[in-house]
């Protein structure tokens, strides 16, 4: 028997080929860095930007090609230099959807051309909104020994009274506010929230933190994968509740209560969000979960199964059935342990669109109804001020030493507090002159505070340029 095996296969070697695709790129921007590697990222592996699995290599032809064994159907992909800092754009010069391709099962070569990439050609202007900030380009998350970027978004009355805001954290903040910054576009929360609330919404501030690039699969993940990697979800989420949260609600006008406190987040970031949402239902009572990476791991639904619910919790699932074949049967496995464990259909909105895809511009086109749905029907009236607040400007900024304080009352003993972004109080004097002197501080950014006695009269982020 083996014998006759053996013939058949030196007769008919074509007949145990695997079906593959191969992807040969015929063209790259001449932009490209001689040095740098060519990888392809999708659905079919993760979005893994660097994995070397998935690296192209050059051909007879001398031109980069990959080939491999991605599931049959619509498969979304694109090509990185290795990160999502590095990814490919349109002939503009900016973000490129999604690649998509119906492949069949069958051996295909398919021939394509990137026609730039972001980094190298793509737009230098910022689309971030004027009430957009970089709260701390090096905030710490000390359990890992990294830094990582910080933006924080403000609604437009924020100067002008003295309001309480809910709070939203947001994952992949690159992708949050600034095509400029964004690795596959942008959300366009900024734009969003600025027109909810020029028709009448209340406003909320939202904490939007940069992924790590490399690190992103590790920390937006609470368990390992056999395949990718991963695990670190509990060290981040504890650096958003226990060193992120507390500088927050500590520097700006927050509701820091959990009804007032959500966290959202897409793909891996969306699992990150569920996980934080079931693991810390006193800090996190509504969540936005926008095509959930559920797949990486099983234990996201025994561990759901395991939650004391707290009451009044909000969660948004949304999902499209052009991203996977199994994202949807995700979600309402999902849904179907929330319910088990006491989630009332009130605090479930399941949204499932036909047309979703896995995409930065889905994710853009729904937050805001996302949004509506999970802060909409909050009731400000007992827990927030809404007196307007002191006139009070503090200029130049920035500065190179000396800030002015104008709109103070008289007849008052102030005191100012420099204190950095992470929360850490520096310097506390007496305020006798309207001029603070800081030639004491490196430049940076910091928050003034002025206190009345026991009480802060106003604060504002100032930068120190020397």
């Amino acid at each position: 028997m083996l014998r006759y095996l053996f013939f058949f296969l030196l007769l008919f070697p074509s007949q145990i080929v695997l079906a593959q695709l191969t992807i040969i790129v015929e063209q790259l921007p001449e932009a490209t860095p001689a040095l740098d590697a060519i990888y392809i990222a999708g659905d079919f592996q993760g979005w893994n930007p660097n994995d070397p699995a998935y690296q192209l290599t050059k051909n007879a032809e001398g031109l980069h090609e990959i080939t491999f064994e991605p599931q049959t159907g619509n498969i979304a992909f694109k090509f990185t230099r290795g990160s999502w800092e590095n990814t490919e754009g349109n002939a503009a010069g900016q973000f490129l959807p999604n690649r998509t391709f119906n492949y069949s099962g069958n051996a295909t070569t398919i021939r394509v051309t990137i026609a730039s990439w972001e980094d190298v050609s793509g737009t230098a202007n910022s689309t971030a909104a004027e009430n957009v900030h970089i709260l701390d380009d090096d905030f710490p998350i000390n359990a890992l020994n990294r830094t990582r970027r910080i933006w924080i978004y403000l609604p437009p009355d924020y100067a002008q009274t003295n309001k309480k805001y809910p709070v939203l954290y947001l994952q992949d903040g690159q992708n949050a506010f600034d095509a400029a910054t964004s690795f596959s576009g942008e959300w366009q929360v900024d734009e969003s929230l600025n027109r909810l609330f020029e028709a009448g919404d209340y406003g909320c501030i939202v904490v939007a933190i940069d992924n790590g690039q490399a690190h992103r699969i590790d920390e937006y993940t609470p368990w390992p994968n056999p395949e990718y990697g991963g695990g670190e979800g509990d060290e981040y989420l504890s650096f958003i509740v226990n060193e992120l949260k507390p500088v927050i609600d500590a520097n700006y006008h927050t509701l820091s209560s959990r009804e007032f406190t959500g966290i959202m987040g897409s793909s891996l970031g969306g699992l990150i969000s569920h996980f934080g949402f079931v693991e810390y239902p006193t800090v996190f009572g509504k969540a936005g979960i926008f095509s959930p990476s559920y797949w990486f791991s099983d234990n996201v639904y025994s561990h759901t199964a395991t939650i004391e619910k707290a009451a009044d919790s909000k969660i948004y699932l949304l999902g499209g059935q052009n991203e996977s074949a199994t994202l949807v049967a995700h979600i309402n496995r999902m849904e179907a342990v929330l319910k088990a464990e006491g989630f009332a259909a009130t605090e479930i909105k399941k949204v499932i669109h036909p047309d979703g895809a896995h995409s930065e511009w889905y994710w853009a086109r729904e937050f805001s109804a996302a949004y509506e749905w999970l802060f909409g029907d909050l009731n400000f009236t007992t827990s927030t001020a809404l007196t307007p607040r002191l006139t009070i400007r503090i200029f130049p900024n920035p500065t190179d030493s000396l800030l002015h304080i104008e709109g103070l009352p008289n007849g008052v003993n102030y005191q100012v507090e420099i204190v950095s972004l992470q929360g850490q109080p520096l310097k506390r004097m007496p305020m006798n002159q309207s001029a603070i002197a800081l030639d004491f501080l490196p430049s940076g950014f910091y928050i003034v505070k002025v206190w009345a006695g026991n009480q802060v009269v106003f604060s504002e982020r100032v930068m120190v340029n020397r």
